[in-house]
Order: structure tokens, then C-alpha cells, then sequence
């Protein structure tokens, strides 16, 4: 698996050392990158009081990922405004939500049916000239202003070495899940001029791609 979300919470695999299952991969770690997403929005958004999460609510992995962000950001004092979709209908209706009640930013959780509707987000947020953070450097690419997560790459790469040992006769119920090691911060300087956010040298600095 690549970057599975929560594997014993979604009861996948019986523990991170020991899987006990016939699987095993790259775990997720939004917890941990949660901090570090928020602190980014807060040097574009330095108001940041309060964040509008994008998440496919019918995809439990999708929702315990939500719910890991979620409880890392007020425990930083950043409110949530939790915007669960379930099919694309479900963004006007979440888009409606924000425009009601205004987040200072977004972060969309990524998975098949939210990247199905990333350019709906991208052109929301242009559209209200808000901040918002991705998870996957493509989307940034893609015309989204930012992402912090892990490191693609070596995701694939080791991921390929797990294959490689199970091929050799390895059995992936004693593999024990991995964790990202290397993460990435990727910003679209175009967006964040048409968005007419200050990027400070400190950003600038931070990041490992710039996109001009």
C-alpha cells in the first residue's frame, strides 16, 4: 500500500510492526504534517484563526485522515469547518457553506474524488482569494498555491524494495508498516500573486520547488 491511511484504524492490518495481514506499505502520517501544513498557511494568512477541511466523507481512510488534522489543529487553536463530500454535487453545496461563513484558508484532503474536483477548489479559492494547502506537490503544479507531504519518490522507491522482498519470499503480514522520512514544500508563486498574497524571503526560502 502507499500511503495508507491509518491501516489499523481502518482494520487493515493488526499493528504497524506486525500487519498479520497479507499487506503491508507506506503508512500515513497526517498528525504528524499537520502542524507543519498550518504553520505554512499561517505565513501566507498570518489571521489564521480558522480552516475549511475538504474530505471524501465515504472513505473511512479519507475520514480518519480528516480527523487526524482536525484534532492537531485545535489543538493549535486553528477552529475547523468540516466540509465532508461524498459526490461532486457535494461541492456546490460545500462551496455555499464557505461562502456563508468565510474560513481564512483550505486544505483539501486528498483522494480519487476530491482530485476528480481539484480545479472546482482551485478556482473556488481564486475566486474568494483564499489561501489553501495540498497534500501532493502535483496539485500545485496543477495550479493549487501549496503542498507540504511526503516525499513521492522515495515513497515509490520504497514501497518498490517492500515489493522487491516479498517477491524474494518475504511474507508482508511480518513487514512492518513504513513512515515517510523526506517531505516536500512546493509553491506556486504564480498563484499566490493572483491570489494577491506577500510571500515572504522566509517562505520562499522554505520551499523545495517554486513554481514562477
Amino acid at each position: 500500500m502507499v500511503v495508507a491511511v491509518d491501516p489499523v484504524g481502518t482494520g487493515l492490518a493488526e499493528s504497524l510492526a506486525r500487519p498479520g495481514a497479507n499487506l503491508t506499505g507506506i503508512s500515513d502520517v497526517s498528525a504528524e504534517v499537520t502542524p507543519k501544513r498550518m504553520a505554512l498557511l499561517k505565513e501566507v494568512a498570518p489571521q489564521l484563526r480558522r480552516v475549511a477541511m475538504l474530505w471524501n466523507a465515504n472513505d473511512l481512510g479519507m475520514t480518519l485522515r480528516y480527523r487526524a488534522s482536525e484534532t492537531v489543529a485545535e489543538a493549535l487553536g486553528i477552529s475547523v469547518q468540516p466540509l465532508g463530500v461524498r459526490e461532486p454535487n457535494d461541492f456546490d453545496q460545500a462551496f455555499g457553506t464557505m461562502t456563508r461563513d468565510m474560513p481564512d484558508a483550505i486544505l483539501m484532503v486528498t483522494d480519487s474524488l476530491t482530485i476528480l474536483n481539484r480545479k472546482r477548489v482551485f478556482e473556488f479559492a481564486a475566486a474568494h482569494r483564499l489561501p489553501a494547502i495540498y497534500e501532493f506537490d502535483f496539485l500545485v503544479r496543477e495550479g493549487g498555491l501549496m503542498s507540504y507531504g511526503p516525499d513521492q519518490d522515495e515513497t515509490f522507491d520504497r514501497v518498490a524494495a517492500l515489493v522487491d522482498r516479498i517477491l524474494k519470499g518475504a511474507k508482508p503480514a511480518e513487514l512492518p508498516f513504513e513512515q515517510p522520512t523526506r517531505f516536500r514544500f512546493v509553491l506556486n508563486l504564480r498563484t499566490a500573486k493572483s491570489l494577491g498574497l506577500a510571500v515572504s524571503s522566509r517562505l520562499l526560502a522554505q520551499a523545495d520547488e517554486v513554481i514562477e
